[in-house]
């Protein structure tokens, strides 16, 4: 019997927006994959790409970003420079010989329970896909 790889997923999520979704989520008892482990910040515009790298060096399988609809940031602009972040951190991780898809940014409003769902799934069959990260083997074989 093969077992099924589950990907390790950090989500790095925005106190307004997107950690609101995922809250309603649970009190909607909408159903997501259990691997999502969430940091919430008051804002994606926080993200740094060192952070996220970090995450990945530290054992994350994919990385994902999420902050309020375009738009509709309570910090004015701070998902679209989460966004950038996010687009450079992609290009960091695909020159160090990682797929840039083990990063990505969503924007989820705080209604959007059911968006967080999907974003959330979608980054698990990502994870799947891709396999383990291969810096999580290298760090524990050191």
């Amino acid at each position: 019997m093969t077992e099924t790889f589950e990907p390790k997923i950090i989500a790095f999520v925005c106190h307004y927006c997107t950690y609101s979704a995922a809250d309603l989520a649970g009190s909607m008892r909408l159903e997501y994959p259990p691997n999502v482990r969430i940091v919430k910040l008051m804002c994606t515009g926080r993200v740094e790409p060192i952070l996220l790298m970090k995450a990945l060096e530290d054992g994350a399988d994919v990385v994902m970003v999420s902050g309020c609809e375009e738009g509709d940031c309570h910090f004015l602009q701070g998902n679209l420079k989460a966004r950038e972040m996010v687009r450079r951190t992609r290009q960091l991780i695909e020159e160090a010989g990682l797929e840039p898809e083990r990063v990505k940014f969503f924007n989820v409003g705080a209604s959007e329970a059911p968006k967080w769902v999907a974003a959330v799934s979608e980054m698990t069959e990502t994870g799947r896909r891709l396999g383990p990260n291969p810096l999580r083997e290298c760090k524990s074989g050191a």
